[in-house]
């Protein structure tokens, strides 16, 4: 006979992909749980899984079990989570990946509410342009701006951004504001150079081709450019605007935006969201839509460039 605890402790390995992440997702030592699925081998008498040091691999009869056995564990959960009702209390650690320049926006100060109200999470950010693998690199939970390949993985959809043609005033008084956004290319700074970029404006969707003398893969670095006078760029909105009510960066050709820059909430697994991760998306959905709505009439296409054509 097997252990019914060792069954849910097989479903969680599958599902992390690795005998570390689930541990961690358990709080058990990884040799433990090792060891603890070797004894049901045991006693089902059958190898459910090929181990190596890069990866785990179901052998026939474990991906059988696991398809028999899965939903039952989470109906078992789900059962027991409706009897606990709302009594679950947000802890531990919540490890979260995003773009490098979250926290240019995301202010840190809102980390220290969230922190307060939950004393018993921690946070952990994972902050690099690279998109992380969740399961690999322990990810609880991701922001990602733009298209998700699998949209299934969407726990959360935030509210829609855009990309905003940008400078500072001291290059569009030496160089000029483009009248048109043709005449914008020979100006710009970008990811890649030269490069062909897709707008929305008046008249529908255009395109530019740009081949400034400056370019990067970061958005934090093409925003540093714009206000040391590099070039224009088309940077997202959202780290856009304290810059543009100091007066630090002018739209340019107001009318024209890229969309497509969304930020979605990524989790490894829809199911068994721990209450601390919960707690997390729910605590930095409301600061993002609430900033997000707004720095709106800030970037109105009617907004006004401050700059004049030579």
């Amino acid at each position: 006979m097997f252990d019914l605890n060792e069954v849910r402790m097989f479903v969680q390995v599958v599902r992390a992909g690795s005998f570390a992440e689930a541990a961690r997702r358990l709080g058990v030592p990884p040799n433990t749980l090792s060891r603890r699925i070797r004894q049901l081998e045991s006693g089902l008498d059958t190898r459910l899984m090929q181990r190596s040091t890069r990866k785990l691999t179901l052998t026939p009869a474990g991906s059988a079990f696991f398809e028999r056995c899965a939903p039952a564990v989470d109906g078992v959960l789900d059962a027991g989570m409706d009897l606990a009702g709302g009594s679950q209390t947000a802890g531990g650690t919540v490890r979260v990946a995003a773009p490098a320049d979250f926290l240019d926006f995301f202010e840190v100060e809102w980390v220290w509410e969230f922190l307060t109200r939950h004393p018993k999470v921690r946070l952990d950010f994972v902050l690099n342009d690279a998109r992380a693998n969740l399961i690999d690199e322990g990810i609880d939970v991701a922001f990602r701006g733009g298209a998700v390949s699998d949209r299934r993985l969407i726990f959360r959809q935030l509210m829609p951004q855009s990309f905003k043609l940008v400078a500072g005033p001291g290059y569009l008084q030496s160089r000029g504001t483009p009248g048109s956004l043709q005449d914008h290319g020979g100006h710009a700074s970008g990811r890649s150079s030269p490069a062909i970029w897709s707008l929305r404006g008046p008249a529908g969707s255009e395109e530019v081709k740009v081949g400034g003398r400056f370019s990067a893969n970061s958005a934090r670095i093409l925003l540093k450019a714009c206000l040391s006078g590099l070039g224009i760029a088309l940077l997202p909105s959202v780290l856009i605007v304290p810059h543009l009510c100091a007066g630090r960066l002018i739209q340019v050709l107001p009318g024209y935006a890229r969309e497509g820059a969304d930020l979605n909430v990524i989790v490894p697994s829809s199911r068994q969201i721990p209450a601390a991760v919960s707690a997390f998306v729910d605590f930095a959905a409301d600061k993002l839509r609430t900033m997000l709505e707004s720095q709106a009439p800030i970037l109105a296409p009617n907004t006004a460039s401050k700059g004049r054509r030579r």
